[in-house]
């Protein structure tokens, strides 16, 4: 069997405040394999972009632990020039907020042409033909003319197609879209999915989609990967997980998205309380407080990822999961 093209093993990232050290990501693992899409979903602050940025090695001033290999190389530990000579070429990333993530003083020509020069040394000619044609290629009408524009020249869904060009313009194995498709209405929302999914199976990506909607994770993502806290709290095949969702937080949010045959008056249904504060973990499970199954166990220990179910390998960090699954008695108790 293939080893992954991505292998996140232990991941920890600690930041350091006035009010003491934040473990915004916690024990964290996963895998993305070639040509299929990991979807990384949870409530702002549960630790989606921080475990991106870790990925890319763009953290600052965080103490960040663990192993992350791709395509069998340790990242950790590289130090800046030779992670630079990774990122943009072996992988890439697309930021949720495209105006702030282009230069307002450069067309977008110029950055896409500059950020292949880079990385393969091209001459002005070469670097400006690769810029027109990644235009091109995701969908901008008159790449040529609009090379020379300046991006609040483009529309929002325009600027995410020209992020998606730059990203893609070294032909990078994993691609990371963080939020990609956020502040932009529904129909260039699909337009934008639509493109990554098809550049993905055109060249063979391995996608991360991290966001907070679960009909883009439905729409476009293999696996799923739920965090709550900065933790796992489930990982599974994304069928599997939307028709039989084994962590209680999980099936908060699913419960929590509107249905077409809900009455127009029915209160839409939410998750009580707020997610935990990272600068005192708690000691037992971080969603007992809003868990509508938590007992006494629930505060007390904290639950690992354990193997659940008997169909595709999937995992559950749950007191009620699996053979270890609390008894009837403790959940009236």
């Amino acid at each position: 069997m293939a080893a992954p093209l991505l292998e996140v093993r232990d991941l920890h990232v600690t930041f350091t405040t006035p009010r003491g050290p934040v473990r915004a990501v916690d024990s964290l693992g996963f895998t993305v394999e070639a040509g299929r899409t990991l979807g990384i979903v949870g409530e702002s602050g549960s630790g989606k972009s921080v475990t991106s940025l870790a990925v890319m090695g763009l953290h600052r001033g965080a103490e960040v632990g663990g192993s992350v290999a791709l395509a069998g190389r340790e990242l950790t530990g590289l130090s800046e020039k030779e992670l630079s000579a990774v990122r943009g070429r072996k992988m890439a990333m697309i930021f949720q907020d495209p105006l702030s993530s282009l230069h307002p003083y450069y067309t977008v020509g110029e950055q896409i042409a500059e950020h292949f020069r880079v990385h393969f040394r091209a001459g002005r000619a070469a670097a400006r033909k690769r810029a027109v044609d990644m235009l091109g290629e995701v969908g901008i009408p008159e790449p040529a003319r609009r090379a020379g524009e300046y991006p609040h020249q483009f529309s929002g869904g325009m600027r995410q197609r020209a992020m998606i060009a730059m990203a893609l313009a070294c032909e990078p194995e994993l691609l990371i879209a963080d939020e990609p498709t956020t502040a932009l209405d529904v129909t260039v929302q699909a337009q934008i999915l639509e493109l990554i999914a098809r550049l993905q199976q055109e060249r063979g990506l391995g996608v991360v989609m991290i966001t907070h909607d679960l009909g883009v994770v439905a729409r476009v993502a293999h696996e799923v990967l739920v965090m709550y806290g900065g933790r796992a709290a489930e990982q599974a095949p994304v069928d599997e997980l939307f028709a039989d969702p084994a962590h209680p937080y999980t099936r908060g949010l699913l419960d929590s998205l509107p249905r077409l045959d809900t009455p127009d008056d029915a209160p839409l249904p939410f998750i009580p309380g707020s997610p935990p504060s990272l600068l005192a973990p708690a000691s037992g499970c971080a969603f007992a407080p809003r868990c509508p199954k938590a007992v006494a166990r629930c505060g007390e220990a904290r639950p690992e990822l354990a193997a659940y179910g008997d169909g595709p390998p999937r995992t559950v960090a749950c007191h009620f999961a699996g053979a270890g699954a609390a008894t009837p008695a403790e959940v009236t108790r």
